[in-house]
Protein backbone atom coordinates (compact mmCIF):
# COMPACT_ATOMS: atom_id res chain seq x y z
CA UNK A 1 0.00 0.00 0.00
CA UNK A 2 1.30 3.61 -0.79
CA UNK A 3 3.01 5.64 2.42
CA UNK A 4 0.43 8.24 1.88
CA UNK A 5 -2.31 5.84 3.00
CA UNK A 6 -0.56 5.06 6.70
CA UNK A 7 -0.16 9.12 6.70
CA UNK A 8 -3.80 9.61 6.39
CA UNK A 9 -4.35 6.42 8.43
CA UNK A 10 -2.60 9.02 11.04
CA UNK A 11 -4.82 11.91 10.54
CA UNK A 12 -7.67 9.63 10.73
CA UNK A 13 -6.49 8.29 14.19
CA UNK A 14 -6.31 11.51 15.90
CA UNK A 15 -9.87 12.38 14.17
CA UNK A 16 -11.08 9.83 15.64
CA UNK A 17 -9.63 10.60 19.03
CA UNK A 18 -11.29 13.21 19.53
CA UNK A 19 -14.40 12.16 18.57
CA UNK A 20 -14.75 9.38 21.10
CA UNK A 21 -12.49 10.68 23.99
CA UNK A 22 -15.58 13.02 25.29
CA UNK A 23 -17.14 9.53 26.94
CA UNK A 24 -14.13 9.78 29.90
CA UNK A 25 -14.21 13.64 30.34
CA UNK A 26 -17.49 14.99 30.20
CA UNK A 27 -18.09 14.94 33.76
CA UNK A 28 -14.07 17.28 34.21
CA UNK A 29 -15.19 19.37 31.65
CA UNK A 30 -18.63 20.26 32.85
CA UNK A 31 -17.37 20.98 36.31
CA UNK A 32 -14.36 22.92 34.88
CA UNK A 33 -16.97 25.65 32.91
CA UNK A 34 -19.65 25.32 35.16
CA UNK A 35 -22.16 23.26 33.04
CA UNK A 36 -24.28 20.14 34.32
CA UNK A 37 -22.98 16.87 32.64
CA UNK A 38 -26.13 16.12 30.59
CA UNK A 39 -25.59 19.88 29.38
CA UNK A 40 -21.99 19.31 29.02
CA UNK A 41 -23.47 15.83 26.75
CA UNK A 42 -24.41 18.03 24.01
CA UNK A 43 -20.90 18.25 23.01
CA UNK A 44 -20.74 14.23 21.76
CA UNK A 45 -24.36 15.29 19.79
CA UNK A 46 -22.92 18.56 18.62
CA UNK A 47 -20.01 16.77 17.15
CA UNK A 48 -22.19 13.83 15.49
CA UNK A 49 -24.33 16.60 13.78
CA UNK A 50 -21.70 18.40 12.48
CA UNK A 51 -20.13 14.93 11.18
CA UNK A 52 -23.89 14.28 9.22
CA UNK A 53 -24.03 17.71 7.57
CA UNK A 54 -21.12 18.55 6.87
CA UNK A 55 -19.93 15.85 5.08
CA UNK A 56 -21.90 16.54 1.53
CA UNK A 57 -21.01 20.14 1.71
CA UNK A 58 -17.09 19.94 2.56
CA UNK A 59 -16.28 17.42 0.05
CA UNK A 60 -18.13 19.63 -2.56
CA UNK A 61 -16.27 23.01 -1.26
CA UNK A 62 -13.04 20.47 -1.84
CA UNK A 63 -14.32 19.45 -5.40
CA UNK A 64 -11.94 22.00 -7.34
CA UNK A 65 -9.00 21.74 -5.03
CA UNK A 66 -6.32 18.98 -5.31
CA UNK A 67 -6.41 16.19 -2.67
CA UNK A 68 -3.43 17.65 -1.06
CA UNK A 69 -4.72 21.01 -0.75
CA UNK A 70 -8.38 19.77 0.23
CA UNK A 71 -6.89 17.29 3.14
CA UNK A 72 -4.26 19.77 4.23
CA UNK A 73 -7.13 22.64 4.91
CA UNK A 74 -9.25 20.17 6.87
CA UNK A 75 -6.60 18.82 9.05
CA UNK A 76 -5.04 22.61 9.82
CA UNK A 77 -9.09 23.26 10.17
CA UNK A 78 -9.20 20.55 13.08
CA UNK A 79 -6.54 21.52 14.88
CA UNK A 80 -7.03 25.03 15.05
CA UNK A 81 -10.65 24.16 16.75
CA UNK A 82 -8.91 21.55 19.16
CA UNK A 83 -6.56 24.67 20.04
CA UNK A 84 -9.07 26.96 20.40
CA UNK A 85 -10.95 24.34 22.38
CA UNK A 86 -8.41 23.74 24.71
CA UNK A 87 -7.72 27.36 26.06
CA UNK A 88 -11.25 28.91 26.25
CA UNK A 89 -13.37 28.92 29.26
CA UNK A 90 -16.94 29.49 27.64
CA UNK A 91 -19.01 26.33 27.02
CA UNK A 92 -20.35 28.00 23.77
CA UNK A 93 -17.13 28.55 22.58
CA UNK A 94 -16.23 24.94 23.11
CA UNK A 95 -19.29 23.78 21.64
CA UNK A 96 -18.82 26.13 18.76
CA UNK A 97 -15.15 24.38 18.35
CA UNK A 98 -17.00 20.66 18.38
CA UNK A 99 -19.29 21.48 15.78
CA UNK A 100 -15.88 23.41 12.98
CA UNK A 101 -14.29 19.86 14.51
CA UNK A 102 -16.64 18.11 13.21
CA UNK A 103 -17.59 19.49 9.60
CA UNK A 104 -13.48 19.35 9.04
CA UNK A 105 -13.19 15.78 10.71
CA UNK A 106 -16.44 14.79 8.26
CA UNK A 107 -14.38 16.71 4.79
CA UNK A 108 -11.53 15.20 6.01
CA UNK A 109 -12.71 11.88 5.60
CA UNK A 110 -15.15 12.24 2.73
CA UNK A 111 -11.56 13.42 0.81
CA UNK A 112 -9.43 10.68 2.58
CA UNK A 113 -12.09 8.02 1.00
CA UNK A 114 -12.04 9.08 -2.43
CA UNK A 115 -8.28 9.98 -2.44
CA UNK A 116 -7.77 6.50 -0.71
CA UNK A 117 -9.47 4.85 -3.60
CA UNK A 118 -7.55 6.80 -6.32
CA UNK A 119 -4.36 5.86 -4.43
CA UNK A 120 -4.40 2.13 -6.02
CA UNK A 121 -6.11 0.15 -8.77
CA UNK A 122 -9.54 -0.14 -8.77
CA UNK A 123 -9.69 -3.63 -7.77
CA UNK A 124 -7.99 -2.94 -4.49
CA UNK A 125 -10.42 0.10 -3.11
CA UNK A 126 -11.25 -2.54 -0.33
CA UNK A 127 -7.69 -3.14 1.06
CA UNK A 128 -6.70 0.76 0.55
CA UNK A 129 -9.92 1.47 2.82
CA UNK A 130 -9.11 -1.08 5.36
CA UNK A 131 -5.80 0.69 5.99
CA UNK A 132 -7.08 4.26 6.09
CA UNK A 133 -9.90 2.76 8.51
CA UNK A 134 -7.39 1.07 10.78
CA UNK A 135 -6.84 4.71 12.05
CA UNK A 136 -10.08 4.53 13.77
CA UNK A 137 -9.82 1.25 14.83
CA UNK A 138 -6.30 2.02 16.97
CA UNK A 139 -8.20 5.03 18.21
CA UNK A 140 -10.08 2.97 19.97
CA UNK A 141 -7.79 0.85 21.06
CA UNK A 142 -5.29 3.37 22.50
CA UNK A 143 -6.10 6.86 21.69
CA UNK A 144 -9.47 6.87 23.52
CA UNK A 145 -8.20 5.06 26.89
CA UNK A 146 -5.29 7.40 26.48
CA UNK A 147 -7.36 10.57 25.89
CA UNK A 148 -9.11 9.40 28.92
CA UNK A 149 -6.08 9.17 30.90
CA UNK A 150 -4.36 12.08 29.87
CA UNK A 151 -7.54 13.63 31.45
CA UNK A 152 -7.49 12.33 34.28
CA UNK A 153 -3.49 13.44 35.17
CA UNK A 154 -3.51 16.53 33.34
CA UNK A 155 -6.90 17.96 32.97
CA UNK A 156 -9.11 17.46 30.16
CA UNK A 157 -7.30 20.90 28.36
CA UNK A 158 -4.32 18.71 27.78
CA UNK A 159 -6.45 15.55 26.11
CA UNK A 160 -7.63 18.11 23.56
CA UNK A 161 -4.05 19.68 23.15
CA UNK A 162 -2.82 16.17 22.44
CA UNK A 163 -5.21 15.63 19.73
CA UNK A 164 -3.94 19.31 18.08
CA UNK A 165 -0.24 17.67 18.53
CA UNK A 166 -1.32 14.56 16.64
CA UNK A 167 -2.54 16.46 13.81
CA UNK A 168 1.27 18.11 12.92
CA UNK A 169 2.93 15.04 12.01
CA UNK A 170 -0.34 14.30 9.96
CA UNK A 171 -0.48 17.55 8.21
CA UNK A 172 3.52 17.45 7.18
CA UNK A 173 2.65 13.57 5.96
CA UNK A 174 -0.18 15.26 3.91
CA UNK A 175 1.91 17.81 2.73
CA UNK A 176 4.81 15.68 1.63
CA UNK A 177 3.14 12.63 0.25
CA UNK A 178 -0.13 13.61 -1.14
CA UNK A 179 0.12 13.83 -4.77
CA UNK A 180 -0.09 17.64 -5.58
CA UNK A 181 -1.87 17.18 -8.97
CA UNK A 182 -5.59 16.15 -9.04
CA UNK A 183 -6.49 12.09 -8.53
CA UNK A 184 -9.85 12.29 -9.61
CA UNK A 185 -10.60 13.19 -13.64
CA UNK A 186 -10.28 16.58 -15.63
CA UNK A 187 -12.63 19.06 -15.40
CA UNK A 188 -13.48 17.98 -19.09
CA UNK A 189 -13.84 14.17 -17.96
CA UNK A 190 -15.62 14.70 -14.36
CA UNK A 191 -19.36 15.01 -13.97
CA UNK A 192 -21.19 17.59 -12.64
CA UNK A 193 -21.85 18.00 -8.76
CA UNK A 194 -25.83 17.61 -9.98
CA UNK A 195 -25.15 14.34 -11.79
CA UNK A 196 -22.76 13.48 -8.28
CA UNK A 197 -25.81 14.03 -6.22
CA UNK A 198 -27.98 12.47 -8.73
CA UNK A 199 -26.01 9.33 -7.78
CA UNK A 200 -28.35 9.24 -5.14
CA UNK A 201 -31.35 7.43 -6.94
CA UNK A 202 -29.19 4.83 -7.74
CA UNK A 203 -31.91 1.98 -5.35
CA UNK A 204 -28.34 -0.17 -4.80
CA UNK A 205 -26.32 2.70 -3.85
CA UNK A 206 -28.92 3.75 -1.11
CA UNK A 207 -29.75 0.07 0.10
CA UNK A 208 -25.80 -0.30 1.08
CA UNK A 209 -25.63 3.07 2.81
CA UNK A 210 -28.78 2.37 4.59
CA UNK A 211 -27.17 -0.95 5.65
CA UNK A 212 -24.06 0.75 6.67
CA UNK A 213 -25.97 2.84 8.33
CA UNK A 214 -27.84 0.00 10.47
CA UNK A 215 -24.60 -2.07 10.93
CA UNK A 216 -22.89 1.47 12.60
CA UNK A 217 -26.22 1.87 14.85
CA UNK A 218 -26.09 -1.43 16.23
CA UNK A 219 -22.51 -0.89 16.46
CA UNK A 220 -21.90 2.39 18.60
CA UNK A 221 -25.39 2.15 20.50
CA UNK A 222 -23.59 -1.40 22.08
CA UNK A 223 -20.15 -0.09 22.40
CA UNK A 224 -21.88 3.15 24.31
CA UNK A 225 -23.01 1.93 27.42
CA UNK A 226 -20.82 -1.73 27.61
CA UNK A 227 -19.23 -0.28 30.60
CA UNK A 228 -22.62 -0.62 32.94
CA UNK A 229 -22.87 -4.25 31.68
CA UNK A 230 -19.03 -4.64 32.83
CA UNK A 231 -19.70 -3.02 36.19
CA UNK A 232 -23.56 -4.67 36.62
CA UNK A 233 -24.57 -8.02 35.10
CA UNK A 234 -20.70 -9.16 34.30
CA UNK A 235 -19.81 -8.39 38.45
CA UNK A 236 -16.52 -7.17 37.15
CA UNK A 237 -14.75 -3.97 39.06
CA UNK A 238 -14.64 -0.39 36.93
CA UNK A 239 -11.06 -1.52 36.20
CA UNK A 240 -12.14 -4.36 33.82
CA UNK A 241 -14.30 -1.64 31.96
CA UNK A 242 -11.32 -0.24 29.90
CA UNK A 243 -10.71 -3.91 29.13
CA UNK A 244 -13.48 -4.83 27.48
CA UNK A 245 -13.52 -1.51 25.89
CA UNK A 246 -9.60 -1.77 24.40
CA UNK A 247 -10.84 -6.11 23.26
CA UNK A 248 -13.86 -4.34 21.55
CA UNK A 249 -11.07 -1.86 19.45
CA UNK A 250 -9.12 -4.81 19.11
CA UNK A 251 -11.46 -6.74 17.07
CA UNK A 252 -12.63 -3.61 15.26
CA UNK A 253 -9.11 -3.87 14.09
CA UNK A 254 -9.46 -7.09 13.23
CA UNK A 255 -12.25 -6.70 11.26
CA UNK A 256 -11.42 -3.76 8.63
CA UNK A 257 -8.08 -6.10 8.43
CA UNK A 258 -10.46 -8.75 7.20
CA UNK A 259 -12.57 -6.29 5.21
CA UNK A 260 -9.66 -5.23 3.51
CA UNK A 261 -8.82 -8.52 2.22
CA UNK A 262 -12.03 -9.38 1.00
CA UNK A 263 -14.70 -6.79 0.19
CA UNK A 264 -13.15 -6.32 -3.19
CA UNK A 265 -13.35 -9.76 -4.50
CA UNK A 266 -15.80 -11.49 -2.09
CA UNK A 267 -18.36 -8.70 -0.38
CA UNK A 268 -20.91 -11.76 -0.42
CA UNK A 269 -18.84 -14.08 1.22
CA UNK A 270 -18.26 -11.85 4.15
CA UNK A 271 -21.59 -10.51 4.28
CA UNK A 272 -23.18 -14.06 3.85
CA UNK A 273 -20.90 -15.52 6.76
CA UNK A 274 -20.38 -12.04 9.46
CA UNK A 275 -24.02 -11.11 8.66
CA UNK A 276 -25.63 -14.10 10.62
CA UNK A 277 -22.75 -14.54 13.27
CA UNK A 278 -23.13 -10.28 13.91
CA UNK A 279 -26.81 -11.10 14.03
CA UNK A 280 -26.53 -14.22 16.57
CA UNK A 281 -23.85 -12.62 18.82
CA UNK A 282 -26.00 -9.64 20.15
CA UNK A 283 -28.79 -12.25 21.74
CA UNK A 284 -25.62 -13.82 22.91
CA UNK A 285 -23.97 -11.47 24.72
CA UNK A 286 -27.19 -10.50 26.09
CA UNK A 287 -27.63 -13.95 27.41
CA UNK A 288 -24.27 -14.53 28.40
CA UNK A 289 -23.49 -11.05 30.22
CA UNK A 290 -23.48 -12.50 33.50
CA UNK A 291 -20.33 -15.03 32.65
CA UNK A 292 -17.26 -12.66 32.40
CA UNK A 293 -15.22 -14.90 30.06
CA UNK A 294 -18.18 -14.87 27.93
CA UNK A 295 -18.81 -11.32 27.70
CA UNK A 296 -15.40 -10.36 27.04
CA UNK A 297 -14.95 -13.42 24.72
CA UNK A 298 -18.04 -11.98 22.85
CA UNK A 299 -17.40 -8.32 23.25
CA UNK A 300 -13.90 -9.07 20.85
CA UNK A 301 -15.67 -11.41 18.68
CA UNK A 302 -18.94 -8.52 17.98
CA UNK A 303 -16.14 -5.88 17.44
CA UNK A 304 -14.39 -7.74 14.69
CA UNK A 305 -17.77 -8.79 13.20
CA UNK A 306 -19.11 -5.21 13.52
CA UNK A 307 -16.51 -3.76 11.55
CA UNK A 308 -15.81 -6.66 8.58
CA UNK A 309 -19.57 -6.03 7.40
CA UNK A 310 -19.04 -2.35 8.40
CA UNK A 311 -15.72 -1.74 6.26
CA UNK A 312 -16.98 -4.07 3.83
CA UNK A 313 -20.45 -2.13 2.92
CA UNK A 314 -17.79 1.41 2.82
CA UNK A 315 -15.67 -0.47 -0.24
CA UNK A 316 -19.08 -1.38 -1.71
CA UNK A 317 -20.72 2.30 -1.28
CA UNK A 318 -17.32 4.07 -2.98
CA UNK A 319 -17.92 0.78 -5.88
CA UNK A 320 -21.68 1.52 -6.07
CA UNK A 321 -20.68 5.71 -6.47
CA UNK A 322 -18.50 5.42 -8.89
CA UNK A 323 -20.27 7.94 -11.04
CA UNK A 324 -19.66 10.13 -8.02
CA UNK A 325 -16.06 10.38 -7.62
CA UNK A 326 -16.08 13.40 -5.44
CA UNK A 327 -19.15 12.67 -3.45
CA UNK A 328 -18.92 8.82 -2.86
CA UNK A 329 -16.29 9.53 0.14
CA UNK A 330 -19.00 12.42 1.26
CA UNK A 331 -22.26 9.68 0.45
CA UNK A 332 -20.29 7.08 2.88
CA UNK A 333 -19.44 9.39 5.77
CA UNK A 334 -22.53 10.72 6.02
CA UNK A 335 -24.12 7.17 6.27
CA UNK A 336 -21.88 5.58 9.44
CA UNK A 337 -22.07 9.13 10.99
CA UNK A 338 -26.14 8.83 10.89
CA UNK A 339 -25.72 5.10 12.56
CA UNK A 340 -23.49 6.75 15.17
CA UNK A 341 -25.66 9.36 15.96
CA UNK A 342 -28.75 7.27 16.31
CA UNK A 343 -27.79 4.06 17.45
CA UNK A 344 -26.97 5.65 21.12
CA UNK A 345 -30.26 7.32 20.99
CA UNK A 346 -32.22 3.86 20.29
CA UNK A 347 -29.62 2.24 22.71
CA UNK A 348 -30.32 4.60 24.96
CA UNK A 349 -34.04 4.02 24.78
CA UNK A 350 -33.91 0.49 25.39
CA UNK A 351 -32.30 1.14 29.06
CA UNK A 352 -35.79 1.87 30.39
CA UNK A 353 -37.03 -1.35 28.88
CA UNK A 354 -37.50 -4.75 31.29
CA UNK A 355 -34.10 -5.70 29.34
CA UNK A 356 -32.47 -2.30 31.52
CA UNK A 357 -28.56 -2.36 30.42
CA UNK A 358 -28.72 -5.26 28.32
CA UNK A 359 -31.38 -3.49 26.02
CA UNK A 360 -28.44 -2.25 23.82
CA UNK A 361 -27.36 -5.36 23.17
CA UNK A 362 -31.26 -6.16 21.82
CA UNK A 363 -31.42 -3.12 19.91
CA UNK A 364 -28.27 -3.95 18.69
CA UNK A 365 -29.76 -7.58 17.17
CA UNK A 366 -32.97 -5.81 15.79
CA UNK A 367 -31.06 -3.46 13.65
CA UNK A 368 -28.68 -5.70 12.44
CA UNK A 369 -31.93 -7.85 11.59
CA UNK A 370 -32.96 -5.09 9.25
CA UNK A 371 -29.55 -4.40 7.92
CA UNK A 372 -28.59 -7.73 6.79
CA UNK A 373 -31.06 -8.62 4.19
CA UNK A 374 -30.70 -4.90 2.95
CA UNK A 375 -27.42 -5.40 2.49
CA UNK A 376 -27.64 -9.12 0.98
CA UNK A 377 -29.93 -7.43 -1.94
CA UNK A 378 -27.38 -4.51 -2.34
CA UNK A 379 -24.76 -6.57 -3.76
CA UNK A 380 -26.74 -9.94 -5.12
CA UNK A 381 -25.70 -9.38 -9.01
CA UNK A 382 -22.53 -8.56 -7.40
CA UNK A 383 -19.75 -11.45 -7.92
CA UNK A 384 -19.42 -13.33 -4.50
Amino acid sequence: MPLPLYLLALAVFAMGTSEFMLAGLLPAIAQDLDVSVGTAGALTSAFAVGMVVGAPPAAALARDRSGRSGLLCFVLVFLAAHAVGAVTDSFAVLLATRVVAAVANAGFLAVALTTAAALVAPERKGRALAVLLSGTTVATVVGVPGGALLGGLLGWRAAFWAVAVLCLPAAIGVLRAVPARPLLPEQAERPTIRAEFGMLRRPRLLRVLLAGALVNAATFGAFTFLAPVVTGPAGLTERWVPVALVLFGAGSFVGVTVAGRFADHSPGRVLAVGGPLLLAGWPALALGAGHPVVLLVLVLAQGTLSFALGGTLIARALYEAEGAPTMAGAYATAALNVGAAAGPLLAAAALGTPAGVLGPFWTGAALVAVALPVALASIRKNPA
